[in-house]
């Protein structure tokens, strides 16, 4: 698999911040081409429009797997309206949310459709058939093609019409890709987008129930916001009012009403204290000689730097001093947030390796930074790919650069830790 491109930075600047800490690293998974447009998620009037303008395009997931390019499977594929329109309904935001709640029916199967946003840059070319033959869709100030992620797994009442979509698309010549984390291989932006699709569709389908009340959740804000009805058509006769539900202290003064999760997670390349070693370790279930730098959850009550150091002394046992942040990245398997950190091992004791607090590590070394470099060039591969050309059996394997884990371990052999003391 060819490696792809990393997301562009930000345009050529001087800040002072630059200045002083270099720039700003861009991480596989971010850069996405779309202008989101977060507020304009409750506004039925632009959802509608934009949902059914000729210039909208959709994303369709297959079991979270994206549609892409058959021949090229490193560009996503996109539908049109009249393709989805048989699954999702010709105008799913005909409603506006009050109106949702007050005519829920949780007997009937809802498609989830997510507004990813407005292609403002014209990044993604619109396909020839639509193409300088209708009027550019526009609303208020924001100019561009409006895109948005249907989940098509074919499940429920809409099973048929699912998979009738499916057979549809893939009779056009495109082909629904592995959604693993092995298998990284599209463009950057649109990378980025399909991660934002993709843990959205995924939080909906994990997130059916209410957390407060254990009833049945509605899908709002463009797929971004569930909600907990107060009434249920389901099972009452023609012209009869909705059942009421029993009660849910969301619909109260406490609003906990269910939002997209985010799970921080910290990443740490891990330096020796005298700067000429790289702390590694290795899981049970990965390639021989295949490592990589250290990671963890974040948990609640603490801090970055914090859990930096607890996750490396509990899987290593080696104490870390100074920890400063180098970038982070989007992961959506399902809804990481990885934080990207660079930290150095205190002197003595501190360097000492020991596996037995937690079982997670199978391996933990000690790398000279000059075998870390020549790895980087010889040694670098997806976890389930073979190892690339040139590499020498046996010698250190390391993640692809799509993976921050890559980005970290690669700035610490270019002296990232040394220029941010600048």
């Amino acid at each position: 698999m060819s490696i792809p491109a990393l997301p562009l930075l930000l345009p050529t600047e001087d800040s002072h911040l630059t200045q002083k800490f270099g720039r700003e690293t861009a991480n596989y998974f971010s850069g996405s081409p779309l202008n989101r447009l977060s507020f304009l998620r409750t506004d039925p009037v632009f959802l509608r429009f934009a949902f059914a303008h000729p210039h909208a395009r959709f994303l369709l997931l297959n079991n979270l797997a994206p549609l892409v390019q058959a021949s090229d499977t490193a560009h996503l594929a996109f539908a049109s309206h009249a393709d989805v329109a048989p699954l999702t309904g010709a105008d799913p935001f005909a409603r506006t949310e009050a109106e949702m709640l007050r005519e829920y029916d949780s007997s009937v199967e809802q498609v989830m459709v997510v507004f990813l946003g407005v292609d403002e840059k014209g990044v993604l070319p619109l396909p020839s058939d639509v193409e300088g033959r209708e009027e550019a869709f526009g609303y208020r100030d924001f100019r561009g093609a409006p895109y948005f992620a249907v989940d098509v797994t074919p499940r429920g009442k809409v099973a048929g019409a699912a998979e009738a979509l499916i057979e549809k698309m893939t009779g056009k010549g495109f082909a629904f890709h592995d959604n693993s984390p092995r298998h990284m291989g599209l463009q950057a932006g649109q990378a980025a987008m399909y991660g934002q699709a993709r843990a959205l569709i995924d939080w909906n389908a994990r997130t059916p129930f209410c957390a407060q009340c254990g009833q049945p959740t509605l899908s709002v804000h463009a797929g971004t916001k569930r909600v907990c009805p107060p009434t249920d058509k389901a099972g009452t006769a023609d012209g009869q009012p909705p059942r009421e539900r029993k009660p849910c202290t969301t619909r109260g003064t406490v609003s906990n009403h269910s939002f997209p999760r985010t799970d921080p997670t910290v990443i740490m390349a891990v330096l020796s204290a005298d700067g000429t070693k790289l702390l590694l370790g290795r899981q049970r279930r990965w390639p021989q000689d295949w490592f990589s730098t250290l990671a963890g959850f974040q948990e609640p009550g603490e801090s970055i730097e914090e859990a930096v150091r607890r996750e490396v002394w509990e899987e290593s046992g080696v104490r870390v001093g100074r920890v400063i942040l180098h970038s982070s990245q989007p992961w959506p398997f399902p809804a990481s947030l990885m934080i990207g950190a660079i930290g150095q091992a205190l002197p003595g004791e501190g360097e000492e390796i020991y596996l037995g607090h937690d079982a997670e590590l199978e391996s933990a070394k000690w790398f000279p930074l000059e075998e870390v470099k020549e790895a980087l060039v010889t040694g670098v591969s997806s976890l389930g790919g073979p190892a690339p050309e040139g590499y020498v059996e046996g010698s250190l394997r390391l993640p692809p650069q799509t993976a921050i884990a890559n980005r970290l371990i690669t700035a610490v052999v270019e002296g990232y830790w040394v220029q941010s003391r600048m």
